[in-house]
């Protein structure tokens, strides 16, 4: 064998080898592949049939509910909590724990005593169940002293009104105040008076589906007379030693004695500091203006940080925002008219949302929850121009504005 035949065996070998080599190669990637491709598209069909399993959240517009039930629930009786069943009885989806009904009520107008649908909002004050949602009302009394502005229309004609048995339209859960996490970091939850509600539905939902984490619950209510499912309460207190229950009484009567799970005084800062450990963080917060204005910004003052402080206002907005959107120059007013109530108002770039602004020169708005989700304030805007201070949840049909979380950006009309 010459030295050039030798030579080209050799490189006839080398080469056979390579390509062997390079075939068990591109072999060994081709199973890998079609192994990872399979189980790629198992987990897509995996997802794709939980998807398809998953119940809707909610359902569309209003649904006609029954008052299944009516109880009251403080020794005053001001405080009804009510009972909606379904219509239909099909399982209700289950809900945010701190999140609100949107119901529709006919009642008789104050002006031609018809009966016309108003909007209102109530807290959900139970833990999520499929047969049934309870939402906790209270009868808003007239102001002290005056003697000429009645009583609250609305929570009047729940509690007088509507009786077991009659039917209601119910919009599905919403609203952005609500539980924001199942973990295990401790936090503190402080109502005062129907303010309560929505920490109910958070404690009840918590305990039930049996977390450990410790949970500070403040009530601050004026007596006991006032305080509402007492006996409730402090059953969840007695049995689930991660609950920490304290009712502050701000005017308590001579019933109302110090004790177990009761103090006299007032929810605030200086209960809070003496009262928990540092390392809570996480507060949630709903309760009338005075309670508001003091907690919260003190809670900041304090060194939590403003994203682990969620609260939730009833009534006129209690709590200022920290920052409003410019509405316009300095040297340009501006005219906001409400043409069903024949005013022509200059506009207060402080007045907050136009909603406030209507009530301040009193003008009566239908509105739910203040907060741009139920849609109850709904206005129709006949010329003119604004700005909303966050993004509506609620579907804004066109042509219309929500009043309470718009300002305007010129000269406005509306149909109000």
């Amino acid at each position: 064998m010459t030295l050039a035949s030798l030579t080209g065996f050799i490189v006839l070998a080398i080469a056979a080898q390579t390509a062997l080599w390079a075939g068990i190669v591109l072999l060994r990637h081709r199973r890998e592949y079609a192994s990872l491709r399979t189980r790629v598209r198992g987990n897509s069909v995996a997802s794709s049939a939980a998807g398809s399993t998953k119940k809707p959240s909610g359902w569309d517009g209003f649904r006609p509910f029954r008052v299944e039930r009516k109880v009251y629930e403080d020794k005053a009786h001001t405080i009804c909590s009510f009972y909606l069943v379904p219509g239909d009885g099909a399982p209700l989806p289950p809900f945010q724990p701190g999140q609100y009904l949107t119901l529709q009520l006919e009642v008789i107008g104050p002006e031609d005593g018809e009966p016309r649908p108003v909007t209102r909002c109530y807290s959900l004050s139970d833990r999520p169940r499929p047969e049934y949602y309870r939402v906790t009302v209270k009868r808003v009394p007239a102001p002290a002293g005056c003697t000429d502005v009645p009583p609250g229309r609305i929570s009047s004609h729940l509690h007088d009104g509507v009786q077991e048995g009659d039917q209601i339209l119910v919009k599905a859960p919403s609203g952005p105040f609500h539980l924001r996490d199942r973990g295990l970091s401790p936090l503190a939850l402080a109502g005062g008076g129907i303010g309560i509600t929505p920490m109910l539905s958070m404690v009840e939902t918590l305990l039930h589906e049996g977390s450990k984490r410790e949970i500070w619950l403040f009530y601050g209510v004026r007596d006991g007379a006032e305080q509402v499912m007492t006996q409730r309460l402090e059953e969840l207190a007695a049995n689930h030693p991660n609950l920490h229950l304290l009712v502050s009484y701000s005017r308590p009567g001579e019933q109302d004695i110090a004790g177990p799970y009761r103090r006299h005084g007032r929810v605030g800062i200086d209960l809070l500091r003496i009262t928990l450990p540092r390392q809570v963080e996480t507060f949630y917060v709903c309760g009338p203006p005075a309670l508001m204005e003091s907690l919260v910004p003190d809670l900041e003052a304090w060194g939590i940080p403003p994203d682990q402080i969620h609260y939730e206002t009833f009534g006129p907005a209690s709590v200022k925002r920290r920052q409003r959107p410019a509405v316009t120059a300095p040297g340009e007013p501006f005219t906001v008219t409400f043409a069903n109530s024949g005013k022509h108002l200059a506009w207060d770039p402080n007045a907050g949302s136009l909603l406030e602004f209507a009530e301040a020169n009193g003008i009566e708005v239908n509105s739910g929850c203040r907060s741009g989700a139920c849609g109850g304030c709904q206005t129709a805007v006949k010329e003119g121009d604004l700005d909303y201070l966050q993004p509506p949840e609620a579907d804004v049909e066109p042509g219309t504005c929500l009043l309470c979380i718009s300002t305007p950006k010129g000269d406005l009309t509306l149909s109000a």
